[in-house]
């Protein structure tokens, strides 16, 4: 990853508290969806793109994404937004 990147994501504010961040990344696949549910459309769109940047959260971003309407997928995640695997139906 490039400096610049690795900088930008850094820099990228968690659109959701640490301990629901957490909660995700611990759930196993029905709590995930618990969780997911919760969140309003547009945060989750948010969401979906900002664990997908990150390597350790990209299969969470996949899930979260697989509920999010294409378009704002496209909207918020800029480039990732538009990349086949993480717009595709899941």
């Amino acid at each position: 990853m490039l400096p610049e990147h690795r900088a930008l994501l850094e820099d990228e504010p968690c659109p959701i508290s640490d301990e629901v961040l957490g909660a995700l990344y611990r759930a196993n696949a029905y709590g995930l969806n618990e969780l997911i549910a919760t969140v309003s459309p547009t945060a989750r769109a948010v969401l979906a793109v900002y664990c997908y940047r990150r390597a350790h959260l990209a299969s969470i971003g996949l899930a979260i994404a697989a509920t999010c309407e294409k378009d704002d997928l496209e909207w918020f995640g800029d480039n990732a937004g538009t990349d086949a695997e993480f717009c595709a139906p899941h």
